[in-house]
């Protein structure tokens, strides 16, 4: 089996050059040499896997660690791993057997029926924020009116935290997931995100309310706990998470079907299948790449190669969703996929937690959105978009859109 010393090294990470297909010399790796070594831009060296099989087998293999404290593991940024040890870990650095425990105590805030439960206000914000978009500038920005402010007031709305204070959350968010904020900027903003919601939920504990920081602080209360700042890594990853991911869906999802109007004629003309066109949304244009990076602890043969305990791993979940060895023609753009098992929302137990929500969010949005202004279109040329090319998550900062 192929060995470390046999692979060559290159330079990482490739900006993409199309909202929705991987770099090609993503796709090249995948074709012929799928489990490849890299140089990251700070310095280290870690593997990439671009198939499908091999990305699901590490995220679900807990010989692979999420600990993001470990010196080998593959960051991208410089000061990010300082910045992430400074705090307490949230679940995504977690392995068992603290992970399980920290995601459970959770994990019900977020279950189908709950989130079902949630539709007829999600459906209000949405509304609103239409009407809002409606007696506004014309042409509008898409990002500002409708993608940012949905999902920002629903996740505010169901941790318990204040919008009026969603403006320091995005600065400080945009600071975080980009590329290029100097290593001293990102630590402040992680720090002042992290200070912001101690002194929430130090004030919730005289009025916790019926929100999922309430609840929490309730349940902790009946446990006999008292640290909070589990509960403070949690509800950072929730903020911050929850409305940047889905946010970014909303805008390229909305140009990803002005750009297929039979698709989009589609979807008005049967709602129903708004749901398989989400999930086709989520795997074409798969916003996070490479978040589900990994640490080998102790020697593991993936794909035929050989991986040696203390190796850096990073799955492209982008690339893993256009492999034609798990979807047929996957550079198509196909409503009717029923593609359930893509790897947009990571795979194995460290999946998205929030994915139940996103979907929700995602189906009212699109379906409102095109019923309420069906004539909605691009108020410019896609080349001229201000795409993500520099933040972790994909997206655009602005969508000019008129009707």
């Amino acid at each position: 089996m192929p060995d470390t010393t046999e692979q060559a090294v290159r330079d990482f990470p490739v900006a993409r050059r199309c909202p929705h297909a991987p770099p090609e010399e993503y796709v090249r790796l995948r074709e012929t040499n799928p489990i490849s070594r890299v140089r990251t831009p700070i310095g280290g060296e870690a593997w990439v896997l671009t198939r499908h099989e091999d990305v699901r087998f590490v995220l679900s293999d807990p010989r692979f660690s999420s600990d993001r404290r470990n010196p080998a593991f593959p960051f991208f940024v410089a000061g990010q791993q300082e910045s992430i040890s400074e705090f307490r870990p949230n679940m995504l650095s977690l392995d068992e057997p603290e992970h399980g425990p920290v995601r459970r105590s959770v994990l019900g805030e977020f279950t189908v029926r709950r989130m079902q439960a949630l539709r007829p206000r999600i459906q209000r914000i949405v509304d609103d924020c239409i009407d809002e978009l409606l007696t506004g500038p014309h042409p509008a920005d898409l990002v500002a009116s409708l993608a940012l402010p949905v999902p920002s007031l629903v996740i505010c709305e169901l941790l318990g935290v204040p919008y009026d204070d969603h403006d320091f959350f995005q600065r400080c968010s945009t600071a975080m997931l980009s590329r290029n904020t100097p290593a001293d900027e990102r630590l402040r903003s992680a720090g002042a995100v992290r200070g912001y919601l101690h002194d929430l939920i130090l004030a919730k504990r005289e009025d916790p309310g019926d929100d999922l920081l309430g609840r929490q602080l309730v349940k902790m209360r009946d446990n006999g706990e008292e640290d909070v700042e589990d509960l403070v890594a949690m509800a950072t990853l929730l903020l911050v998470a929850g409305h940047e991911t889905t946010a970014n869906m909303i805008s390229l999802g909305t140009l990803t079907l002005l750009e297929n109007p039979d698709d989009l004629a589609a979807i008005k003309a049967d709602p129903e299948r708004t749901p398989g066109m989400v999930e086709e949304l989520l795997r074409y244009l798969t916003i996070v790449e490479t978040v589900t990076s990994r640490v080998a602890t102790a020697d593991v043969e993936v794909g035929g190669t050989l991986i040696r305990e203390g190796d850096g791993v990073i799955a492209l979940g982008h690339t893993a969703n256009h492999d034609p060895g798990a979807f047929s023609d996957p550079d198509e753009f196909d409503i009717g996929r029923g593609a359930r098992h893509h790897v947009a929302f990571g795979y194995g137990p460290h999946q998205c937690l929030g994915q139940n929500l996103a979907r929700l969010e995602l189906q009212i949005v699109f379906d409102t959105l095109f019923r309420r202004i069906p004539t909605l279109a691009l108020a410019g040329p896609r080349a001229e978009l201000p795409f993500k090319d520099d933040a972790v998550i994909y997206g655009v900062y602005s969508l000019p859109v008129t009707w």
